[in-house]
């Protein structure tokens, strides 16, 4: 018989293995904050991009220049970042809510194949997309 207890925050988290459904599940709520906190610098990337020809060559200069002290390798990883967090939070609010629909896709089975299914596609389009922002096609 299964002895079934609570995790000790101080003595059990750095053994305790999370399934992949909980990782996802805790990765859909960071990238809906990610993309939230970061919404100024979207909102100013979008004025900057359509605004005017002058913008738009500031916009793409941010990219390969830099802006200040800052390098532009760096924006690309804030954008990558913001295109990771909206690649996954969407492929995981599919998931969520196609477990809402339909009732036979809340078991343990289908949880943990689906939850590794979100990680790969997020990942597969985030690969592709970040091998564009960064010049590689």
């Amino acid at each position: 018989m299964s002895e079934f207890r609570n995790i000790n925050a101080l003595t059990d988290l750095t053994t305790y293995r999370m399934p992949a459904a909980a990782i996802v599940s805790i990765l859909h709520r960071a990238s809906g904050a990610l993309m939230f906190l970061l919404l100024p610098f979207i909102i100013w990337l979008f004025d900057k991009s359509i605004s005017s020809e002058f913008s738009y060559a500031k916009f793409t200069g941010l990219f390969n220049f830099g802006f200040g002290f800052m390098p532009g390798w760096f924006f690309k990883l804030v954008a990558l970042a913001l295109i990771w967090s909206y690649l996954h939070h969407l492929t995981a609010g599919l998931r969520h809510l196609w477990m809402d629909v339909s009732h036979k896709a809340v078991t343990k089975a289908f949880g943990k194949k689906s939850a590794v299914w979100t990680f790969v596609i997020s990942l597969l389009f985030t690969a592709a997309l970040g091998a564009k922002l960064f010049g590689l096609y």
